[in-house]
């Protein structure tokens, strides 16, 4: 992986057959961000699984043949202390069509462009909504002491 930051604008690049989660993660805990939009990437998934949330539960969609990742979204936070990654992602497969949802998994495949905002200072929750069944993002958990 690579990164440069401008500031608080960060841009990375993760490398062919990476685990993309484990490789933010990672990244999140060397450079010590604990709250980040993750604004926008592009890139190629070797394999990877969506799923679309039907109210309970995520139903997931596996994809073993490569996609090309033309859009990729979503926010950095905490749970328990440890960076917690949520993404949204949309696919184009080799016949040219588009399939997305909640990214559940993905392996890299030839690079993940993407870019970040960090929040200095910041930390975001993602506590149990308990009346979902799912970690929703918290904005005010508070600063970093």
């Amino acid at each position: 992986m690579q990164a440069v930051s401008n500031g608080a604008s960060w841009m990375v690049r993760i490398d062919d057959g990476a685990d993309l989660f484990a490789e933010l993660v990672a990244f999140a805990r060397t450079h010590g961000i604990r709250a980040a939009a993750i604004d926008e990437g592009i890139g190629m998934f070797r394999s990877a699984e969506v799923g679309y949330w039907n109210g309970r539960e995520y139903e997931p969609h596996r994809l073993e043949v490569p996609h090309e990742l033309v859009g990729l979204h979503g926010s950095l936070a905490e749970v328990d202390g440890a960076p917690s990654v949520h993404l949204h992602a949309a696919l184009g497969g080799p016949d040219h069509r588009l399939v997305g949802g909640h990214l559940l998994r993905a392996k890299v495949g030839v690079l993940v462009e993407a870019h970040l905002t960090a929040f200095p200072g910041r930390v975001f929750g993602r506590p149990l909504d308990e009346a979902f069944g799912l970690r929703r993002l918290d904005l005010e958990p508070g600063p970093t002491t």
